[in-house]
């Protein structure tokens, strides 16, 4: 049987009633450690983000315009070179097989005869935007179709009026007889021809096929 004083030891250990809602109001004053990080972040103040710099952006480089009379040595003219196929273009080809140094700006366009360049071809190709225009053709006496040469000679007189009459240079169009055996002759009037139009400069009607034909300081006293 065990003693009374046992029994009485037992009892003092159990917690009472109110004991236990003490300790449950002790736990419930005590911040967990969630709250406590709740509580954390709330009161820590947040920090502005700093801007980033601006950088400036780089200024777009304006274009470079050359000036009509091409002093700064960066124009190079087109030429758009009208040969004959029996005797110029055999020219123009044989100073490529000799390796004879011209200027590359011409495009050559070989035609049977040079008496079929109509002035419209010649105005057309400056309208297109070409700065200059060489019509290249037989001599009189050498001539495949004995009156091409002749034919040539009045379709260019006829172009040099209407290029007179439109204001523009007379110096951008030029007629030229070449035979098959004068390959330096072609090599020269190409320098010489180049080097003018770098003088004269980009020609006024360049890019007038985009739109509207432009018609500077046409002349308005016409002689017949």
């Amino acid at each position: 049987m065990p003693s009374k004083g046992k029994t009485s030891d037992k009892r003092d250990t159990k917690p009472t009633k109110a004991s236990r809602s003490g300790a449950k109001k002790q736990a419930a004053r005590k911040p967990t450690a969630k709250a406590a990080s709740r509580s954390s972040k709330k009161s820590t103040p947040k920090t502005a983000k700093k801007a980033a710099p601006k950088t400036a952006k780089p200024k777009a480089e304006k274009p470079r315009t050359v000036a009509k009379g091409g002093n700064d040595g960066s124009f190079e003219p087109r030429v758009v070179a009208f040969a004959c196929n029996w005797c110029s273009y055999p020219a123009a080809d044989a100073a490529g097989i000799s390796k004879m140094q011209y200027p590359p700006n011409a495009r050559v366009i070989r035609v049977m005869c040079a008496g079929r360049i109509h002035p419209a071809f010649v105005l057309r190709a400056l309208e297109l935007g070409a700065d200059g225009v060489l019509v290249s053709g037989c001599h009189f006496a050498d001539c495949h179709y004995l009156f091409g040469a002749k034919r040539a000679a009045e379709q260019f007189e006829k172009t040099a009026e209407l290029v007179r009459i439109l204001g523009i240079e007379a110096e951008r169009v030029r007629f030229e007889q070449i035979s098959a055996a004068e390959a330096p002759r072609f090599v020269k009037v190409m320098h010489d021809f180049v080097d003018d139009l770098k003088r004269l400069g980009r020609s006024p009607l360049a890019g007038a096929a985009e739109g509207e034909l432009v018609v500077p300081d046409a002349v308005d006293d016409e002689t017949t």
